[in-house]
């Protein structure tokens, strides 16, 4: 019995070494082999998985040091006019009461952002054929001439070329658009038939032609995501390098196609969170609100697994609750002052600090080099 029971610790050992070594590889190839991503994925919680978090830490810390960026989040409209299976504010959905924000009350939440010590606004609504260019062109500029010294970000779904370059020389610096999944087939499952793999990463490719900072992202746990179309988004984190990278957990939302999935899971989150970052070292990586609505100390594990940005909301509170894309999301509190030090006391807990700066993308040096570079999808 005894002898077994060494035997079995043995093996236990020699499971966890080569999974540390896994780590170890991936941190110095930037790069995961289909089978490593699974061992990491199937690991048992332990001394393996925290080397990983650990690695991605450091990496992290390499980079940007050990800060946290904020970005203060403006919920423009809840309409829009996709259908996607999982989202809350999809157009069937008619229990959902609608809204938009006008210019004013844009311009009121960046002034008690800014007043707060935010320097980095980011724009975000359904895709509302409301806010046509001759509507929102005048919002981003006020912005941009209000707060000359502040990066604006813009989430507003798939726009033409025409539309992108317009904001852009508005003055928006960053978009963000999750390309939801790098495996086709695995995107029309996601979508209506009206929405399309190719037009959105050809939307990507606009965005990044024209000179945004780009961000995408993925939902961990989405209905028949598996190892594979992971490995697929990961690729694509190697070959777009975009700037920022959103990864949250999927959450069955009420009035939708996948209300009785079961959520993603908190803890693969965490790892794909590390292991983009061991991919992608100078990504801006949020520890997404989907992670804090999941777990209470999401945000804190997201940021020990290798994040470095948060997004506090900073919408009128009357209408956070209306933007539901997901059940029980988290809002913080109303007034954005009194959030920001409850965030700062959360963070320093952990070790971190909040930074007051806009948290720009940083260019990598040259010891950040790919060993392979794959084709852009």
């Amino acid at each position: 019995m005894q002898t077994e029971k060494r035997k079995g610790v043995a093996m236990l050992n020699d499971d966890t070494e080569r999974l540390k070594e896994m780590v170890d590889a991936v941190r110095r190839t930037q790069d995961v082999t289909p089978e490593q991503l699974r061992a990491l994925l199937d690991a048992p919680v332990g001394e393996a998985v925290e080397h990983l978090h650990a690695e991605a830490r450091k990496v992290a810390q390499d980079a940007y040091g050990k800060v946290v960026f904020l970005r203060g989040l403006i919920e423009l409209s809840s309409h829009c006019r996709n259908n996607c299976l999982y989202c809350g504010i999809r157009r069937d959905n008619v229990s959902l009461p609608r809204y938009r924000l006008n210019e004013e009350t844009v311009l009121a939440c960046c002034h008690r952002g800014y007043e707060s010590g935010l320097r980095t606004f980011v724009l975000q609504g359904g895709e509302d054929p409301y806010f046509t260019d001759a509507r929102l062109l005048p919002i981003v500029r006020r912005m941009r001439k209000e707060f000359p010294d502040c990066a604006i970000t813009l989430s507003l779904g798939e726009r033409s070329r025409e539309s992108y370059q317009a904001l852009f020389d508005a003055g928006a610096n960053r978009y963000l658009l999750r390309h939801e999944t790098a495996d086709p087939s695995h995107y029309a499952y996601l979508h209506p038939a009206e929405l399309s793999f190719e037009h959105r990463m050809q939307c990507l490719r606009f965005l990044r032609e024209i000179g945004f900072q780009v961000g995408a992202g993925f939902m961990v746990g989405s209905p028949r995501q598996n190892v594979d179309t992971i490995y697929k988004d990961l690729q694509f984190v190697r070959s777009f390098r975009p700037e920022m990278f959103g990864i949250g957990p999927f959450v069955a939302t009420k009035d939708t196609p996948f209300a009785h999935e079961p959520n993603g899971s908190v803890e693969v989150t965490l790892r794909l969170l590390s292991l983009v970052r061991l991919l992608h070292p100078h990504v801006l990586l949020p520890a997404t609100t989907a992670l804090g609505s999941l777990d209470p100390t999401g945000r804190e594990k997201g940021i020990l697994a290798g994040a470095n940005v948060v997004m506090p909301n900073i919408s009128p509170s009357e209408d956070r609750n209306l933007y539901r894309i997901y059940d029980g999301k988290l809002t913080g509190a109303d007034d954005i002052r009194v959030y920001r030090n409850e965030l700062r006391r959360r963070f320093e807990a952990i070790g971190y600090s909040l930074s007051d700066s806009r948290g720009d993308y940083q260019e990598p040096d040259q010891s950040y080099s790919l060993t392979t570079q794959p084709n852009i999808p």
